[in-house]
């Protein structure tokens, strides 16, 4: 049996991208499980792929706000998915607070003058996240 954790990743630069999935490719190399990634990059799949999939399920949800259709990734159904499963990932404080009214507890802001010190960040984050999951759920 394989065993997944399923990561949504909603970030529309392809170089925040890059930096966390190189990060998260060799975190996947010391785990007992591989990573399943969902990566979005508007609010427009959101809305179609996520929000009205009623299959849709995510261990993990990493959530940045604007996207390049000049939208926002907020118009992700938290009480869907839950917030306790989001890590906000904004380089507006702004954005970072609005989430958190929303419940979301966990926030890395992006600095993109420091790309690799919050890809770093971001990837010790969800490393400290599953290693408290079980593996196999109920």
């Amino acid at each position: 049996m394989v065993i997944t954790k399923t990561i949504l990743i909603l970030e529309d630069d392809l170089k925040t991208l890059s930096k966390i999935l190189s990060r998260l490719a060799k975190l996947e190399e010391d785990q007992p499980f591989y990573f399943s990634l969902v990566v979005l990059t508007d609010y427009i799949q959101v809305e179609n792929y996520v929000n009205k999939n009623p299959k849709a399920k995510f261990d993990i949800i990493l959530l940045d706000r604007d996207c390049k259709l000049a939208g926002s990734f907020h118009v992700l159904n938290l009480e869907k998915f839950g917030p306790e499963k989001v890590i906000s990932i904004s380089s507006v404080p702004e954005y970072n607070e609005q989430i958190k009214k929303r419940g979301v507890t966990k926030v890395i802001p992006k600095d993109y003058q420091y790309l690799d010190d919050f890809a770093d960040k971001v990837v010790k984050q969800i490393e400290e996240i599953v290693r408290k999951m079980p593996l196999i759920e109920d």
